[in-house]
């Protein structure tokens, strides 16, 4: 029997390649082996509170792409959040158990008040219990988290064994973080300041959807320097950053060629930048095509989101069946 891995990600916008190489072209490998839920975690995103017309067009984005990089409907489960009442149930049970002080003390709570001090919600304060019910209603076993989540990864092991104590049962399995990659793939921003992130502007990033036209604006605007100053000299990160993005989609000759031009302070930085934009161009364009011809297909869409949540509430209903017997919640 394939074990179980459960991923969420919330609906904020558009895909990038951080996000690409980070976790999409992992899961599309890891659905082949293991038994795969992946979701759009909208009720996550309730705690912005966005207007309803951007929430449904964000979770449309994501569905969409999710499709366009080669995740399989037929071999995962890919579903909206909001659409398995059986999480929000789940949640509740969870909350009853969980306490202030181990909430108050979650890393990305202190982070969240410091950041947004007028919208202190309590979907903020109980979002680990929020993230353990997706994981727990399945009962998976592995979760694909980076290091920031890993806390959370945590705390769901303490309500999932908590729950397991407090009704003398060994009901839910203990889930782990999970890396399906033998070799990460970081990628960093346009920005010369670390990774690709949405939360430095859209400006950072290069989004799976972007046109030629706006991959090559935002390729000619990337942060560089003066260039070197002498031969053979270590790359300054934001330049360092340019040739870590042409190592991704450029060939290898085409690598070695620019670096060699930086070493030996030969190097045009206009000419560097066209090439990496073009490189990036032909990469990214059998999936921008693809996430056109999908979001023309309303009908195909709504047929996917409806096969999985179906798919999910299987799973869903026969957890919450056994948890509601548990905890004692009987028929008369």
């Amino acid at each position: 029997m394939k074990e179980t891995v459960v991923s969420g990600i919330r609906p904020t916008g558009q895909l990038h390649l951080g996000n690409y190489f980070g976790a999409v072209t992992n899961f599309v490998k890891m659905q082949h082996d293991y038994n795969c839920y992946f979701f759009i975690a909208d009720l996550h995103s309730l705690t912005t509170h966005p207007t309803p017309q951007d929430l449904h067009g964000y979770v449309r984005h994501v569905l969409v792409e999710y499709l366009a990089c080669g995740i399989d409907p037929e071999k995962s489960t890919i579903y909206v959040q909001s659409d398995v009442p059986e999480v929000a149930e789940l949640y509740l049970y969870l909350n009853m158990n969980a306490y202030m002080g181990e909430l108050e003390r979650s890393t990305s709570f202190k982070d969240k008040v410091r950041a947004q001090p007028d919208n202190v919600n309590a979907g903020l304060l109980t979002y680990p219990t929020l993230m353990a019910a997706d994981i727990l209603i399945h009962r998976a076993t592995k979760v694909p988290v980076g290091k920031d989540q890993e806390q959370h990864l945590e705390m769901t092991r303490t309500f999932g064994n908590r729950f397991n104590r407090l009704y003398n049962s060994e009901y839910f399995p203990e889930p782990f973080a999970f890396n399906y990659a033998e070799n990460l793939v970081k990628v960093p921003g346009l920005d010369g300041k670390g990774k690709m992130s949405k939360s430095s502007g859209d400006g950072n990033c290069i989004y799976l959807a972007d046109s030629p036209d706006i991959i090559r604006k935002k390729l000619s605007r990337a942060v560089t320097d003066g260039g070197p100053t002498e031969e053979n000299q270590a790359k300054p990160e934001a330049i360092q950053n340019l040739f870590d993005l042409m190592k991704i989609v450029s060939t290898p000759d085409t690598l070695t060629h620019f670096d060699e031009l930086y070493n030996k302070m030969a190097i045009r930085y206009g000419d560097f930048k066209k090439q990496l934009a073009e490189d990036m161009i032909v990469f990214n364009s059998p999936i921008r095509e693809r996430i056109e011809e999908l979001s023309k297909d309303s009908s195909y869409l709504r047929q996917v989101a409806l096969h999985g949540a179906l798919k999910a509430r299987e799973s869903a209903q026969k957890t919450i069946k056994e948890v509601r017997s548990l905890i004692g919640f009987k028929s008369f």
